[in-house]
Parts: C-alpha cells; structure tokens; sequence
C-alpha cells in the first residue's frame, strides 16, 4: 500500500523513503466498462510499462464508450430516473475489488470524486444538466467514497475537468474537499481542471488541503504550447507545491471541435517532454485515445457531448500504442538520473520557446529537449560537463557534436530524424 507524502522543498512525491516519479494512465471509465477479467490484463501491461497511477472517475463518465455492463453508482427511482440519494453498493464493491486487484499489483489509484458535469454552472453542466447532483447529498456521498476506498490509501482528486464560473461551483468543490478530509485526514489531494485553465480559485490554491497542483495542456490543437507555457505558470504559484500535467494530448485523440486530425506518438512525446523540462517535473499522466473511454468494437461513443472527439481505437489495439513506451522511457530517466523535482533553466536558449532545458537543483545534471533538429547555442560554457544524446523515436543513444566559443556552448546539428534529449552530466 502506497504512503505518498511530499518533499520538503514542495517539487516532488515520496513514496515512503523513496522518491516518486508519478507516471499515471487516465482510465477515467473503469468502474462502469471494464470487466474484471480485461481490468487484470489491462494492468498487467501498464506495470509492466513501469506505471504506478491509475486515474478513475469514481462515478459514470459522461462521454465514455458504450458498455454491455449496466452498472451504476446510483440505484433507479421507479420512473426511471437516478435517485442520487441512493448509492448502489454493487456498484461501489465491485470498485473497491477493482482497486484491490490494482494495489495488489502495486497501482496508486487517483480517484476523481466530482466530475464536472456533476457540479452546478460549468462547462460540461452546461451542455449537459441532467446529471447535476443535489448539493445536500454531496456530503454523504463523499464520505461514503472516503469510507469505502481510503483504507487503500489512494490519491483524491476532488474535481475532474473543472472550471469555477460560480460561487455555487466552488460550493461543491468546497464540500467535496473539507469532507474528504475529515474521512481520509492522511489521503493527498488535488483538483484537476479543464484544460488550458490557468488558475484556481484563491480559496484552493493556497489551501493547504491542496497538496499539489495539476493542470491539463488538453486536446486543442491550436494550443499546444499549452504543455510548458501551464507548466511555467503553475511552477511561479506560490504557495510552490508539486506540478503534474495530468491530461496531455492523448495518443490518437481526434483534434477537440470535431477538426481533422489526431494526435501522433510525437506529439504526445512532445507534450511528456515539454512538461517535465518546464516545472512539471513531478510526474506526468498519460492517455490513449480507446483507454480512457474503454471503447469495444462497435460500440458507440458520446463523440457530441464533450469537446467532440473523432471516435476511438478498441482498447486493446489503443493499449499497445508506442506512445506508453515513451512516457515509460521518461520514468525510467527521471527515476535513473535521480531527477525528480529538476528545475526550469529559463533563458539559456534564445532560439525557440519549444526547446526545453532544466537541471538539477546543484546542476550537476543538465537537460535539453529539442524537439526539430537544429543547431542549438546555450548562453552557458559546460566544458566540465559529458554529454549524451538520445534520440527519442528510436531509443538510440549517441554523442551530441559540441562546441565552446567564448561563454557559450554549442549542440551541433544532429544525425537522427526526429526529437532528442541531450543530457549533460558533470565531470
């Protein structure tokens, strides 16, 4: 079971005495999609991969694929309707057999317990309001939530893809977060917001209920830049807590607005990298487009609610992306290099912002993300330091071309196709 606890200087998680690199799958749908047959096969190859996060949306996510299963938090009045005062406890223990089996193959669940369209004025309620639940039974509800899965220790995430454009709204969230407190005093908490959203309310940012920040680069594709540009704001926040992007593009996500066009294993590359080089370097989530909605062959998807999705792959082809791989790499340096908490070196390239540096807090590890090849300058001499260079679509390891001319160190233009991780390393 996990014991996640923060840092002292507020960049990174430890889990017990070991520092703890967050690498998560959002598998938003599992409670209402996955059986628990395709749940052990689907963990058994993210461990494997070197996850150790599973998000999940404790209740029904508006915009997954359709499922066989008919299993559902809330019992049925006798028109029809959800009672939203009466929980299902079948529903709620066969999640709690599902987190089971994910702690017994060693998994943090990071569970969402108030998606937005379940919350008054946002976004999603706006769209789609016939879910809001009653504000007199978040409270029980919550600690029923608190009850039932805290024993497990999992990460709470108060609210999922939220924006804040009511009093009422942060109402909600407020309840949520000061109940599952009293339940789970020893849970880490965060909130995870809508996407390219740069700011919580006062109230949540610098409470000290909030123990880290996330933030999502999302799914437009007009933005981006969005990756490092929330990096860089929510790493200025003060009070400075841990930074995780916990919704970057998904790997063969349709572009959101119904355009042309998906997301490739390169971007979704990018966007890794970009994060962690920018102050999200605590962690990072990753998605497949097929995983988070589990999406069977056939089955129908809610591509016009939400952002308006192209439809997703089947799971299990969306489980074997390459893209996984990438951010299991990422892990595996960050974990290897001892670099969790590593801090953005703003500066020291002037060519372009997509080019990402950050090292450690003494600098005796340096990174360098260049995603186009090109001729990189550093406005700093590290003639002292030896460097490498990774070419990050083949997993090739080679000797960067480098030169020194006065204060200056220059990265020659190198050999490889696609985008490269430069590391330094003093002498």
């Amino acid at each position: 079971m996990s014991d996640i606890t923060i840092s002292n200087n507020k960049r990174y998680f430890f889990n017990g005495k070991n520092k703890f690199f967050y690498l998560a799958d959002t598998c938003w749908s599992a409670f209402t999609n996955i059986s628990i047959y395709e749940w052990e096969e689907y963990l058994d190859f993210r461990k494997m991969q070197g996850f150790n996060v599973i998000q999940i949306n404790v209740l029904a996510q508006w915009d997954a694929s359709e499922t066989d299963l008919d299993i559902h938090p809330f019992n049925k009045n006798e028109d029809g309707t959800w009672n939203f005062y009466s929980l299902n406890d079948e529903y709620f223990d066969r999640a709690e057999k599902m987190i089971n089996i994910a702690i017994s193959k060693g998994f943090i669940p990071g569970l969402v317990l108030l998606w937005c369209n379940y919350v008054p004025d946002t976004w999603a309620a706006k769209i789609d309001s016939k879910n809001i639940l009653p504000i007199d039974m978040i409270e029980g509800y919550v600690e029923y939530v608190g009850r039932k899965f805290s024993k497990y220790n999992p990460i709470y995430i108060i609210s999922g893809d939220t924006d804040f454009p009511s009093e009422k709204t942060k109402e909600y969230y407020s309840i949520a977060l000061n109940t599952i407190k009293k339940i789970a005093p020893n849970c880490i908490r965060t909130m995870h917001i809508r996407g390219r959203l740069m700011e919580l309310p006062e109230e949540f940012e610098i409470s000290k209920d909030i123990d880290f920040y996330m933030y999502q680069s999302g799914h437009n594709s007009s933005h981006k830049d969005m990756a490092y540009l929330l990096a860089q704001n929510f790493y200025k926040k003060k009070p400075q807590k841990p930074i995780i992007n916990s919704e970057p593009c998904y790997e063969q996500m349709g572009y959101s607005r119904q355009l042309y066009g998906r997301f490739t294993q390169f971007d979704v590359r990018k966007a890794l990298w970009q994060s962690l080089l920018s102050g999200a370097s605590a962690g990072i989530t990753y998605g497949a487009h097929g995983i988070w909605s589990w999406h069977e062959n056939g089955s129908s998807f809610g591509a016009n609610l939400g952002e308006g999705f192209d439809k997703p792959y089947y799971w299990r082809d969306a489980l074997r992306f390459q893209g996984a791989w990438d951010y299991s790499f990422a892990k595996w340096i960050f974990d290897n290099y001892e670099l969790c908490g590593i801090d953005p070196l703003v500066g020291y390239i002037d060519k372009s912002e997509e080019i990402r540096m950050a090292g450690t807090e003494d600098l005796s590890v340096i990174l360098i993300y260049i995603p186009v090849n090109t001729k990189v300058v550093i406005n700093k001499k590290l003639d002292d330091y030896e460097f490498d260079i990774l070419d990050l679509s083949e997993r090739h390891i080679g000797k960067p071309r480098l030169g020194i001319k006065g204060e200056k160190t220059i990265i020659g233009m190198h050999a490889f196709s696609q985008d490269v991780l430069v590391i330094a390393k003093k002498k």
